[in-house]
């Protein structure tokens, strides 16, 4: 089971708001000098990933982005302790882990804010060592699907014997390029839309039917 985090396991910046991570994202660079990195549309942006994707593409392997990602560490640290879990996402993760599946992170966020969110719900011992994401090699970064190979080989796990749950185009790409099953999850209707329109052919907006079913319970229609 490869599990993307922020969105099917929680709402990693449900109290530490993202697009005021991605501002002083934007405003950290205009102090260095280096405001026109960023065309104006990156620097509106919402999403701190969306800064640091762009800063990677023009001085890739620099220290300037191995600072930025730093940053965004510790900014995604911090937004662990107000994470919102997902409805039904921490007894579905331990109901598989004791029906005996293999579980596993495959997340463009830290794997540091990973771990100090799963820590904090107890969830750790049902991943660990198999959490797998962003780090200074920001051409990994999903839809690349480097971190999901990097689960199935640690894992010993064939792709086809393996599911994806995601809620982006970017993890449905990353399973596809991998050859892993994709199941698709929305909060909202419009995520649900977006996920169907770039091919999702199995999308949920709860994990609640997924649980029932690992439970042995009739499936929700």
């Amino acid at each position: 089971m490869l599990w993307d985090f922020d969105g099917p396991i929680c709402r990693l910046f449900a109290g530490h708001r993202a697009e005021r991570v991605a501002a002083d994202l934007v405003e950290w660079l205009a102090r260095q000098g280096l405001r026109g990195l960023l065309t104006e549309s990156e620097r509106a942006t919402l999403d701190p990933q969306v800064v640091l994707r762009a800063v990677g593409r023009r001085h890739p392997g620099s220290d300037l982005v191995a600072e930025l990602e730093e940053r965004l560490t510790r900014e995604e640290e911090r937004a662990a302790a107000s994470a919102l879990p997902t409805a039904y996402a921490d007894p579905l993760i331990r109901t598989w882990t004791a029906l005996g599946a293999r579980l596993a992170v495959t997340t463009n966020n830290s794997p540091r804010a990973t771990r100090a969110y799963l820590d904090s719900r107890g969830l750790a011992d049902c991943f660990t060592p198999h959490l797998y994401g962003r780090t200074r090699d920001l051409h990994h970064l999903k839809p690349d699907p480097h971190c999901l190979h990097r689960a199935l080989h640690a894992t010993g796990t064939a792709p086809a014997a393996a599911l994806m749950i995601g809620d982006s185009p970017t993890d449905l790409d990353a399973a596809r390029e991998a050859g892993v099953p994709f199941l698709g999850y929305a909060r909202t209707e419009g995520q649900e839309k977006h996920l169907r329109a770039a091919g999702a052919t199995h999308v949920v907006r709860s994990l609640e039917p997924v649980l029932r079913l690992l439970r042995g319970g009739p499936p929700v229609r």
